[in-house]
């Protein structure tokens, strides 16, 4: 089934947000995506508000980089943010950009270590399980939240290259592509994604209004090196 979003991003001053969240709840889209690039807007911050902003519209973050939070963190916040809203919110992590993990200091030698032990930690947290694990960055001890979700959210993985991709199928319960990628690079993504269970696809499919949207829109998927509108498969899937 075909789920029909729409994506708030974050290049945006954070108090158009409001007017942004109530449009699409009113026009009846099902989810509303938020984006946590380096400096802008805080993704849970921003999430909370457009999810008390609307009443019906799922919320979701797209990505967290698990550089940026401890997972118990990480864990509290998606449960306060699952309960609070009655389970519209709909989580995201991922490795994040590693130059922007290097400029705050946490840009791991594994990212793919800190991925799956990240994970495999906020799953267990958020179904209610006293976590003890001591991982290559993951180390808990005895640690169980006193509010877990009453419905435990899925979990998205932003995955671009093909390990990545796997192992978002394997700790995962949805995956996120790049904005942009072509009907190519998903059927790419797709054979990579090592899932035995139903797992959901999210991809942010850019679009241009207006005089000149096609130019624009062009020059804007050339700038940040990813597939061109119209012309499709002519860039390489992300590694």
């Amino acid at each position: 089934m075909t789920i029909i979003g729409a994506i708030s991003l974050p290049y945006n001053p954070p108090e158009n947000l409001r007017a942004v969240a109530r449009a699409a709840d009113q026009a009846g889209l099902d989810e509303l995506w938020l984006w946590e690039d380096c400096f802008l807007s805080g993704g849970i911050s921003a999430a909370a508000a457009a999810l008390a902003w609307t009443d019906r519209l799922k919320v979701g973050i797209g990505i967290m980089p698990v550089p940026f939070r401890n997972v118990a963190v990480t864990a509290m916040e998606i449960a306060t943010l699952a309960r609070l809203s009655g389970g519209r919110a709909l989580p995201g992590v991922g490795h994040g950009v590693q130059e922007w993990m290097g400029q705050i200091g946490n840009r791991p030698a594994s990212p793919l270590t800190l991925l799956r032990e990240y994970a495999t930690a906020l799953r267990a947290l958020l179904r209610g399980e006293e976590v003890t694990t001591k991982g290559r960055y993951v180390n808990l001890d005895a640690v169980r939240l006193d509010w877990p979700p009453a419905e435990v959210p899925p979990l998205y993985v932003g995955s671009t290259g093909p390990k990545t991709l796997a192992l978002g199928g394997e700790v995962g319960d949805g995956t996120i592509l790049t904005g942009g990628t072509s009907p190519a690079g998903v059927a790419r993504a797709t054979a990579h994604i090592a899932a035995t269970a139903p797992h959901e696809l999210v991809v942010f499919v850019p679009a241009a209004f207006g005089p000149g949207a096609a130019d624009r829109l062009l020059a804007q998927q050339r700038s940040y090196g990813i597939d061109h509108p119209g012309v499709f498969g002519s860039q390489p899937f992300g590694g």
